[in-house]
């Protein structure tokens, strides 16, 4: 049952996510409020279906829920920009949680950013210019995005930290969901603090969409 569940609920939110584009871009709004809940629940699902099994799974699962939170508040922003404040809050916790995922993966091989030191450099220097870039427009929520970016930042340098110690396909998904994650939030950041764009919704949902299966499958597919 297990082995037949996992790919239908991958399936499944590969269907949702496509829905949940197309309202965006075609402004279906109540389409996209009834869509979007959805769509880390099933990825939860899928979790919980894995085969894998062992106690840093639940950091994932948490994670994950905080995600589901995190959509939830923004889908409300509109009436209150508390509501932007508490998906921010809930994102950081996301992102946490993946931090001592990676963390928490041991193994004997060598920190990739060890081996090219030149990575963490260039993490750290894009967090720093896309700080500076957003800094007037930021606003009272100067402090908060700083401590977003940064901990957002440290997520990816984690996914590169452990991608010798797992195996692949585990470690490419790892670094390109983190990578994805960090591309959304730059996108959705742009858009809310220093000048809308056209396709703006479209491109970070996707973006978002793409970080998270990927994390997800970088769990399931660890050898």
């Amino acid at each position: 049952m297990k082995n037949k569940t996992v790919p239908f609920l991958s399936i499944l939110f590969w269907i949702l996510t496509s829905i949940d584009i197309i309202a965006i871009g075609y402004g279906f709004t109540n389409i996209h409020f009834i869509v979007k809940p959805l769509l880390i629940p099933s990825l939860i699902l899928l979790l919980i279906y894995s085969k894998k099994v062992g106690s840093n799974k639940w950091w994932l699962l948490t994670g994950l829920f905080f995600s589901f939170l995190g959509d939830v508040f923004l889908l409300y922003e509109y009436r209150n920009g508390l509501f932007f404040i508490f998906g921010l809050a809930s994102f950081l916790i996301t992102h946490i949680c993946y931090i001592i995922y990676f963390l928490k993966i041991k193994s004997t091989q060598i920190s990739l950013l060890r081996q090219q030191p030149w990575m963490a450099a260039l993490v750290a220097g894009y967090g720093c210019s896309l700080i500076m870039l957003l800094y007037a427009g930021l606003g009272d929520l100067k402090i908060p995005v700083i401590i977003y970016a940064t901990v957002i930042c440290f997520m990816l340098l984690c996914s590169l930290h452990v991608f010798y110690k797992t195996g692949r396909p585990s470690n490419v998904y790892f670094a390109a969901g983190a990578l994805f994650f960090v591309v959304s939030d730059s996108l959705l950041a742009v858009n809310k603090f220093l000048t809308p764009f056209q396709s703006a919704g479209v491109l970070i949902m996707l973006t978002y969409c793409a970080a998270q299966f990927l994390i997800v499958k970088g769990f399931t597919n660890r050898q």
